[in-house]
């Protein structure tokens, strides 16, 4: 398990295949296959991979336990492809909440909208304002379920910065294709710090084929 941001991890569930079958399943079409990895299959894998022939890479995945704020997994979610997801219902539990708190609030980019950089000059009014508004919508979340309201709509109040759990089971190529985007110096910096937690637990498994996985 790695922790991630104030709160979250990242834990490694269960994982099929290695890079042998990546390759096996790459050479059943010449009716070929092989026991162990040789400096032959290794150049087959940069083949592949450089070439965008990774339907052998999907038959290899892996699974993990994740805890993060919502709005990572609403990033993280995007990636469908390749991929299942289960996760934690306020629907179905009563959630004892847990907020991620910045301890840096960056500004704005100046070109790339979708961007931050540095830090805000008044980190500490920033924080205040922050802390505020959660404390309304966790209290608030409390008061509704003291009253009586259902926890399915009891929960619409509830912030996006609130750490949820998912099970994400994903193929290698998935898991690949979210490192390549979510990695990137322009993906957010909180999903960047899962990404390299789940390159740090993917790469043991799938030595050879990892390396493929670069800008």
């Amino acid at each position: 398990m790695i922790n991630v941001l104030d709160k979250g991890f990242i834990k490694l569930v269960d994982f099929m295949g290695s890079d042998v079958n990546i390759v096996n399943a790459a050479r059943i079409s010449y009716d070929k296959r092989v026991d162990a990895i040789s400096e032959k299959d290794i150049k087959l894998l940069d083949y592949l991979w450089e070439n965008k022939h990774t339907s052998p890479f999907r038959h290899a995945t892996i699974q993990f336990h994740i805890k993060a704020p919502i709005f990572i997994f609403r990033q993280w979610q995007k990636h469908q492809v390749g991929c299942a997801w289960n996760e934690k219902s306020a629907r179905y539990t009563r959630f004892d909440v847990e907020c991620y708190r910045p301890s840096v609030f960056r500004l704005q980019h100046k070109k790339n909208k979708q961007g931050s950089y540095g830090s805000v000059e008044d980190n500490d009014s920033a924080l205040k304002t922050y802390d505020h508004a959660i404390n309304i919508a966790v209290n608030a979340y409390y008061e509704l379920l003291a009253s009586g309201v259902c926890k399915e709509q009891a929960r619409m109040i509830l912030p996006q910065n609130l750490y949820t759990e998912c099970y994400w089971t994903a193929s290698l190529q998935a898991a690949m294709h979210f490192l390549l985007l979510r990695e990137d110096e322009h993906a957010q910096w909180e999903i960047q710090e899962y990404a390299k937690a789940v390159r740090v637990l993917m790469t043991p498994l799938f030595k050879n084929a990892m390396t493929k996985c670069v800008k």
